[in-house]
């Protein structure tokens, strides 16, 4: 895995991370810390690991610190996993190899057999059973969790999306843009386990109206850029 950078976006994750870096100790490749500059607990919580990098964003926001994350790794691979330790670095192996041939490979909730989540509740399941079917309509992207960013990608690939979106529209942006840019891609089983600690940082109502807008947007407006 040494050619494979772990882009783990964070905000406020006090207890969840720490318990993480731990988890992830002994994997032969990058860490990539993404936080907001004010975060200063998270990065007091995590000052005694070591080979781990920390970028501050410029911009705050989920989508920002993937973006930048994104422009500034220089492996040939990356991975985004969430700091709350809900994405099960054990799918990482087999990701990782399905991209050798691949662009991009996404993580899902729904595929079976192996996919699962003990995260959802009812909400989130309906929304996203909505969105995923939206987008395959919509756009034929033949993918099955399109809200998990459980994502690993080639990261010349990905870099020349042009990624946008600071929040969290960067999960749908993603799958469509590869869509629009013939990027390939597939998804494999992904159970989604209990967050270690803290709030859930998505708020279904808000975000869900987001989302749905954005998925709109590219059926009027097709360009990448």
């Amino acid at each position: 895995m040494k050619d494979l950078t772990l882009l783990i976006p964070t905000k406020k994750e006090v207890e969840s991370l720490p318990k993480f870096l731990r988890e992830i100790d002994n994997l032969d490749c990058k860490k990539l810390i993404v936080l907001q500059k004010e975060d200063v607990e998270t990065k007091n919580a995590i000052k005694d690991f070591d080979n781990i990098e920390i970028l501050e964003q410029d911009n705050n926001g989920y989508g920002n610190a993937i973006i930048e994350g994104i422009n500034h790794i220089d492996s040939k691979f990356f991975c985004i996993i969430n700091a709350d330790g809900s994405m099960d670095p054990k799918y990482l192996s087999k990701m990782l190899s399905e991209c050798q041939n691949k662009d991009l490979i996404f993580g899902s909730r729904y595929q079976k057999p192996g996919g699962g989540s003990d995260d959802d509740d009812l909400i989130t399941l309906v929304g996203n059973y909505f969105f995923t079917f939206l987008g395959n309509f919509l756009y034929n992207l033949n993918i099955t969790d399109i809200l998990y960013t459980y994502i690993l990608a080639k990261t010349s690939s990905t870099k020349k999306l042009n990624l946008k979106s600071c929040d969290f529209r960067i999960c749908v942006e993603l799958p469509i843009k590869a869509k629009f840019s013939n990027l390939q891609y597939s998804c494999i089983p992904s159970y989604e386990r209990p967050r270690i600690g803290g709030k859930k940082k998505v708020n279904p109502l808000k975000d869900g109206l987001l989302i749905l807008c954005e998925i709109v947007k590219y059926f009027f407006n097709r360009k990448i850029n």
